[in-house]
Formats: C-alpha cells, sequence, structure tokens
C-alpha cells in the first residue's frame, strides 16, 4: 500500500466514478490541470473538477467510452506518476497522470500527457463534446 494518503483518495474517487462532489473533496483550492489539448493550464477547483468529471465520463465511468485502467505507478513521496491505457473506437490510448499533492494530500497539481496522435485527437473530439454537455 501506498504511503500517499492522497493517491489513496484519488483511486477512491476514480473507482466511484469521478462524482464531482468527491472530487472536490480531494482537490486543493488552487488546483491545477494540465490537459494534453489545452493549450493553457486550468487553474481553480471548479476547472479542475469539471476537467476530471469529464474526463472519468469519456475514459471510463459507467457510461463513459472507454475501459479505463492504470497500469503502472511511481510514487515520491507527494508526487505520483500514474500510466494508464484504454480503449475507445479501436484506438487505443497510452498516458499518464502526474500528481502533485499538497501538505495536506489534496491534489493541488494534475497533468495528463497521452499517446498516440490518434488518441490525442479522439480524445479531444469526445473532451470538447463532454465538456459541452456540462455548460
Amino acid at each position: 500500500m501506498s504511503k500517499n494518503p492522497g493517491l489513496a483518495d484519488w483511486h477512491r474517487v476514480m473507482a466511484a466514478g469521478n462524482v464531482p462532489a468527491e472530487l472536490a473533496e480531494i482537490l486543493a483550492e488552487d488546483a491545477v490541470f494540465h490537459s494534453p489539448v489545452v493549450h493553457t493550464p486550468q487553474a481553480g477547483k471548479t476547472k479542475v473538477i469539471a476537467y476530471l468529471s469529464a474526463a472519468g465520463q469519456v475514459l471510463g465511468s459507467p457510461g463513459g467510452h472507454a475501459k479505463f485502467r492504470y497500469v503502472r505507478e511511481l510514487v515520491d513521496g507527494h508526487e505520483a506518476c500514474l500510466e494508464f491505457v484504454a480503449e475507445i473506437d479501436g484506438i487505443t490510448i497510452n498516458g499518464i497522470d502526474l500528481i502533485a499533492f499538497d501538505a495536506d494530500w489534496k491534489i493541488r497539481d494534475f497533468k495528463v500527457m497521452v499517446r498516440p496522435l490518434k488518441a490525442i485527437n479522439k480524445l479531444w473530439e469526445l473532451m470538447a463534446a463532454e465538456l459541452q454537455t456540462k455548460g
């Protein structure tokens, strides 16, 4: 078991489907999200909740487009690198979540990197649609 309670909280929220209320509990107020397809970082808890809950819908929450799973974790104190795989419409998505936690084990920085280009394009399409439905 990881000695990073913030990471344990992240896995719990992922298992529950990235519910916005549960995401709010594990995010720092000044959290920042770095998307693989949006040029500027998205700062603030509200924006990070919107992006992470949309990603949950697209990648693997109940009713999502793909089956998402983590395949590797590297943890060093308040930082974690989680490698994931998913498949959407026959496109294999491989990526990493780089997560930094604050002193209270709340997520303060969340960066997603994805490969290959075909996967990035598919995620951009589905994430844009999902974010649009949320207003």
